[in-house]
């Protein structure tokens, strides 16, 4: 009952996890493997009668298939008949290994395939979710989930894969050696009966632990990496450091021995196996010696069938053996997967929305947890083309009340106008577009600057000089190389304020109708930060400016000032 729920389980999340066009794909490989299996059988079966007819010639006329087979195809000669059966036979097993070639391949196609499905499929669903979702998850773990657990669950689902077509393999070769001997098949089924319990019970239950145990400890693993290389300025400043290298040291120490055992015991199965099978085969020359008091030559016929079985059927059942233990050691990978598959994104249409008026918040409250709101029944009006500022001390909520106006958290309560345009899922989308952001901390990645302005968007050349020279650090860019100068990972080429001047560029590069500046003149000095910002009030003279600040002395009289104040509003 237990086995039965497990593989109900298994198979829900396995559904889950692939799609249609992956299961169709399934399908066709199982099927594929009871061809192969079909195959694999008769290989082992037409060995026999080759070997009784050369070894007796007088069985192609003794025996009434081989007999009928000889006259129908007028052969002129016993030793005729034998070598056209000996070609057919070697064409045959010929064709038999470019099968199982074919096979091979589209099994790992499939498996190693699915990763890239998978880890595509992942960056989407992570991309769609909501800011508020975001915000609670850890971006090591996600990475993670991409790069080794997408990976890892293709060798579980090769593993699976293996399993599967070696199980139809053993189940047509047993059948048939039921038909040969069903007492030596009975002696050899009860054998490795026994082995298999043993080995289910020890190995497969250890190596069970050591793939949870990797899991924990690659997650620990990519979670200090990633606090130490992002801290790292601090770290050096910190008499610490050896508490890093103590953990980094502990879970990597974790992860190999987890690593250590699974690989020391995946040889377990064939070496034990190879071990059973050398000993079944001698074992039936001395049953088939004492049972006709005579050398075994006589049942040459018999006992080569059952030396090829063996040949063919140990390997089978050292995969089956060895690829469920390797689907033990990655099976977290499949939970892990499938819960990242499951999480919850936004479903948000593209609808246009036209911002020509005024955007107005209406009864709007926000909480990130019951009873304690942010944000309390705020109602005001931006007008288009207001440049406002936010002021309020860390954790009033400015900038919360920025992120529900941007579109990129909802309200827990009321409603947002855009020209008395409800603001909903079917325009949001349309909605953050027209907004600019420039945040306080500032992430360059590892490119040039015309990379880090455009991000990802096309590269006009113009359109990044323009940019640039709004932001006024184009001639600092010219002085350095040009606008294809490279910043260095986290734009450590860069001073603090030379980077805001970046950002402020990519802030500006679509052209926004709305400028968010979340204390994005913080590591500009004063005269510097009182530039900018007429430079920003020029600039955009006629488009709507919000700036976050917990400062008044560089607000002039030209904003209008939301002073938040315990998720309350004066303006």
């Amino acid at each position: 009952m237990k086995v039965i729920l497990y593989m109900n389980n298994f198979l829900k999340k396995l559904e889950a996890v692939l799609s249609r066009k992956d299961k169709q794909f399934l399908l066709l490989l199982v099927l594929f493997s009871i061809l192969i299996s079909f195959v694999e059988m008769i290989g082992i079966s037409a060995i026999m009668p080759f070997i009784v007819v050369a070894t007796d010639f007088s069985v192609i006329h003794s025996n009434h298939i081989f007999n009928k087979l000889y006259v129908f195809f007028s052969f002129d000669s016993s030793i005729q008949f034998i070598v056209v059966f000996g070609i057919i036979l070697i064409l045959f097993y010929i064709a038999r290994s470019l099968l199982n070639l074919l096979y091979f391949h589209l099994m790992a196609r499939f498996a190693f395939g699915r990763h890239h499905v998978l880890a595509n499929r992942l960056f989407k669903i992570y991309l769609n979710l909501s800011y508020q979702n975001f915000l609670k998850l850890n971006s090591s773990a996600l990475t993670k989930v991409i790069v080794t657990e997408a990976h890892n669950l293709t060798l579980f689902l090769q593993n699976f894969l293996f399993v599967i077509s070696e199980i139809f393999v053993a189940a047509f070769i047993y059948i048939a050696l039921l038909f040969v001997n069903y007492k030596i098949t009975l002696l050899l089924t009860i054998v490795l009966a026994i082995k298999i319990l043993l080995m289910t019970k020890t190995i497969t239950k250890s190596i069970k632990k050591a793939g949870q145990s990797r899991e924990q400890m690659q997650k620990d693993f990519f979670e200090i990496i990633n606090r130490s290389f992002q801290n790292f300025q601090m770290l050096k400043f910190s008499t610490e450091q050896d508490k890093f290298l103590d953990s980094f040291a502990e879970a990597s120490g974790k992860y190999a021995k987890a690593n250590i055992v699974n690989a020391s015991y995946a040889h377990v199965p064939r070496l034990s196996l190879e071990a059973i099978g050398f000993s079944l085969i001698i074992f039936i020359i001395l049953y088939l010696i004492v049972k006709n008091q005579e050398d075994a030559s006589s049942a040459i016929g018999l006992l080569s069938v059952y030396i090829l079985a063996l040949y063919r059927l140990m390997p089978s059942a050292n995969r089956i053996l060895t690829s469920y233990n390797q689907m033990m050691f990655y099976k977290n990978s499949l939970n892990i997967v499938h819960e990242n598959i499951l999480l919850k994104t936004e479903e948000n249409q593209k609808s246009e929305i036209v911002f020509t008026e005024k955007f107005e918040f209406v009864n709007v409250s926000f909480s990130y947890e019951p009873d304690k709101p942010v944000l309390k029944n705020l109602s005001f009006t931006i007008s288009k083309g207001e440049h406002i500022a936010i002021i309020g001390e860390s954790g009033n909520g400015k900038s919360t009340l920025v992120n529900i106006i941007s579109g990129l958290m909802h309200p827990t309560e009321g409603s947002i106008l855009i020209d008395n345009v409800p603001l909903s899922k079917d325009n949001i989308v349309s909605w953050r577009q027209k907004f600019g952001y420039i945040p306080q901390n500032i992430y360059l990645f590892d490119g040039t600057i015309a990379e880090n302005v455009a991000f990802g968007r096309y590269i006009d050349e113009g359109k990044i000089i323009s940019v640039l020279k709004q932001a006024k650090i184009y001639d600092f860019v010219q002085s350095k190389g040009g606008i294809y100068t490279l910043v260095g990972e986290g734009g450590r080429q860069l001073s603090g304020g030379q980077k805001q001047r970046i950002a402020i560029a990519r802030a500006l590069y679509d052209d926004p109708e709305v400028l968010i500046l979340d204390e994005a003149t913080s590591a500009l000095d004063k005269k510097v930060e009182a530039e900018f910002l007429n430079d920003i009030n020029s600039i955009l003279k006629h488009r709507t400016v919000i700036l976050i600040t917990h400062s008044t002395e560089i607000i002039d009289s030209s904003y209008k000032k939301f002073i938040i104040n315990q998720g309350k509003i004066n303006v």
